[in-house]
């Protein structure tokens, strides 16, 4: 892999810096806008490029491929069945945003790189995702999902270089984490911040919560970030 993360560093002033990795150091700082969910309400989906819904909230947009447990991510953020889950990937085939807490929406993109879905449907769910993050005058930052077991992969690599030409921040996430034994998951973070040239993703397991709070917290400061 090339060193993208090097060059994107760079040409993102806006980029998610390595303080929001399990790399921080010290206690963690109170969550004050988010971490106690009172509310979710679905508000809305979006099929075609410029259908989003127009909401007054900041947007975390959340992104990867089929089946990486995206959407058992965001439930286990909001403690809620939000998104759907299934064992069939290839199933949320919209943009479709929540607001939580009347602060904040999240945006759940379609996932990538499902061979049984068609090409034309492939390339409608690509420019619809692609005008969405171009366009979306709210959307503070991008959450990319990837599998801790697998790490990122082409599509990974396209999507954050396509984020960091149009200056958006983005987080990369690495779940399933606890599908690996201690010394494994060490192991692989090891690897994967070696892949990603000292990035150091975090880490998360919507099975028994491991990262959500390290994770709200880093979302909490991308909405305090403005595209600039």
């Amino acid at each position: 892999m090339p060193f993208f993360f090097v060059r994107l560093a760079k040409a993102c002033r806006t980029c998610v810096d390595k303080e929001t990795s399990l790399s921080r150091k010290g206690p963690l700082r109170p969550s004050i806008l988010l971490m106690k969910i009172t509310s979710v309400e679905f508000a809305g989906a979006a099929t075609q490029p410029g259908g989003a819904p127009k909401l007054p909230y900041p947007e975390i947009a959340f992104a990867g491929r089929s089946n990486v447990g995206k959407s058992s991510l965001i439930n286990r953020l909001l403690e809620r069945k939000i998104a759907r889950t299934s064992s069939t990937p290839g199933r949320t085939q919209q943009l479709n945003f929540f607001v939580v807490n009347d602060k904040l929406t999240f945006v759940d993109l379609p996932g990538f790189g499902y061979a049984k879905v068609s090409k034309q449907d492939r390339q409608h769910w690509r420019y619809l995702i692609e005008d969405y993050l171009v366009n979306a005058r709210t959307l503070r930052g991008v959450i990319i999902i990837v599998d801790v077991r697998r790490g990122p992969e082409a599509e990974e690599e396209a999507l954050c270089n396509f984020l960091a030409h149009h200056q958006r921040p983005f987080l990369i996430v690495a779940t399933k984490s606890d599908k690996l034994k201690r010394a494994e998951l060490e192991q692989r973070q090891k690897a994967l911040t070696a892949q990603l040239n000292g990035y150091e993703p975090l880490l998360f397991s919507a099975e028994k919560s491991m990262g959500k709070e390290e994770l709200w917290q880093a979302i909490e400061e991308l909405v305090a970030k403005r595209k600039t």
